[in-house]
């Protein structure tokens, strides 16, 4: 077999277990109720008091300007 034709072939296998392993159709994945999992889409945040690295604590009001304010939270892959 040649170089080229091993690489295609293991690349094809390796997307294909990918795809399998991602599909949400795998009966090991449970189906997540994101309702549950705190503030929606345009609810208001709570109020919190929360330090910054520097120890500075900030509330929601102190963030807000005029227009409102955007909090956005990521969520790592490895949490």
């Amino acid at each position: 077999m040649s170089r080229k034709l091993t690489i295609a072939m293991s690349v094809t296998f390796i997307m294909g277990l990918t795809w399998v392993a991602c599909s949400p159709s795998t009966p090991t994945r449970a189906r997540v109720d994101v309702s549950a999992l705190g503030p929606q889409v345009g609810e208001r945040v709570p109020d919190f008091n929360l330090p910054d690295q520097n120890g500075d604590i900030w509330t929601r009001q102190s963030i807000m300007g005029p227009n409102g304010a955007m909090l956005v939270f990521v969520r790592s892959a490895n949490w």
